[in-house]
């Protein structure tokens, strides 16, 4: 055994843990009655770096409003390792009835992402304090805007997973039971991109459709037929998603549509079936225009990559939360998520896992509602386990050669 694990126990990380536990649920309770919208995370940001600053913990601004702190082991150099928290809310109103309800009409944490916030902080004060019983980088990623995919980029555009061996993030789960952990090695969420299609057609009088060239009639062949993509163009093995989910056009009931716009989504579990599943899109989007006598034009917002677990990471993740929560509590399978999680923005660029931390009381139905809904909330007993697996997952992967 290493030097550094018999100077920092797995006894001491959890005493200092649960010792800081109170703290971190006052962190997560502060964040959840100011939730801010994505890009517009100004107090959140302001009050994480106020902790940050708190601690002595170094760190840089990344965009308006997130930040990269750091810290360094006092035992000399050694491999980097990046700990990520997203920070933003949802449009959507707080419908329960607690303490800590948002304060901000509209703005809702519905999706953990406070807890997330509050767990990381608590795991950067004790790692901070330990900095002598370890060698090596970690840098604690407060991420904006993660629920539009639009905030990890600007880490990895900015240069800050240059250098990093491996990245670690974690999200509450109200689907799973407090006390349990979850780390599936491989694909584990989807792609997002989000289209939009253009269709240009002719103004004509309805009496004289030969006159013009109808964008309604392109952009309906256009929405069917893009639904033998995935039926005739990617393997029944395989899985990805096409859908329309907007279709704008026409100003008057006896006026052939001179434009029509399309929007729809393509999510997939692998990179080459999201280029080969996008570039189809736009070819069937053209060619059926193009049979119309219609022209498009086709735009594409990378919203996230697909979320792929490397086995090493995850397998080191299951080890880790058996050590915290029981072998047996240790969840290595579960069922793929077509949703988007723009942590594969950083898995992009280096190793690493996204693992989840059960946050279900089975006694408490307030609790239960899934993410996204009005009165979603957690049992905050979750939120020690998500502070001390970040903490043990980064030490025990320094330590390992």
């Amino acid at each position: 055994m290493s030097d550094m694990t018999t100077t920092l126990t797995e006894i001491s990380i959890k005493e200092q843990v649960l010792e800081g536990s109170e703290e971190v649920i006052g962190l997560r309770r502060y964040f959840h009655q100011y939730p801010e919208a994505s890009l517009k995370e100004y107090e959140t940001i302001k009050r994480i770096k106020e902790e940050l600053e708190k601690l002595d913990i170094p760190y840089e601004s990344v965009g308006d409003t997130g930040a990269i702190g750091e810290i360094n082991g006092k035992r000399g150099p050694g491999k980097t390792i990046l700990l990520r928290a997203d920070i933003d809310a949802l449009e959507l109103e707080d419908a329960k009835d607690k303490p800590y309800k948002s304060k901000n009409p509209g703005l809702h944490h519905a999706c953990g992402h406070d807890g997330h916030t509050a767990a990381l902080l608590g795991a950067a004060k004790i790692l901070k304090s330990n900095e002598d019983k370890f060698s090596g980088t970690i840098k604690v990623a407060f991420q904006q805007a993660e629920e539009i995919g639009a905030g990890a980029r600007q880490f990895v555009q900015g240069g800050h997973v240059q250098g990093v061996d491996q990245v670690f993030g974690l999200h509450l789960d109200s689907s799973v039971p407090v006390g349990k952990v979850v780390s599936v090695p491989g694909a584990t969420n989807a792609s997002c991109d989000i289209f939009k299609i253009s269709v240009h057609g002719k103004s004509a009088h309805v009496a004289q459709p030969d006159k013009g060239i109808d964008a309604v009639l392109t952009a309906a062949a256009i929405t069917v037929e893009l639904q033998s993509i995935v039926s005739r163009e990617v393997s029944p093995l395989d899985n990805a998603v096409v859908a329309v989910g907007v279709l704008n056009a026409g100003t008057r009931y006896n006026i052939v549509a001179n434009h029509a716009t399309l929007e729809g989504t393509v999510r997939t579990f692998s990179h080459e079936t999201r280029d080969k599943v996008l570039k189809a899109v736009e070819r069937i989007a053209k060619n059926v225009a193009e049979s119309h006598r219609a022209t498009i034009e086709f735009e594409n917002y990378d919203a996230a990559a697909p979320l792929i677990n490397e086995s090493e990471a995850a397998a080191l993740a299951a080890q880790v939360g058996a050590s915290i929560v029981g072998e047996e509590n240790v969840l290595s399978s579960r069922p793929k998520s077509l949703g988007a999680d723009d942590f594969a923005d950083f898995l992009a660029e280096a190793p690493g896992v996204y693992a989840r931390v059960g946050t279900r009381n089975l006694d408490d139905p307030d609790t239960w509602y899934g993410h996204h809904h009005e009165n979603f909330d957690i049992d905050e007993r979750g939120l020690a386990i998500a502070t001390e697996l970040h903490i043990r997952y980064a030490l025990d992967y320094l330590k390992t050669d």
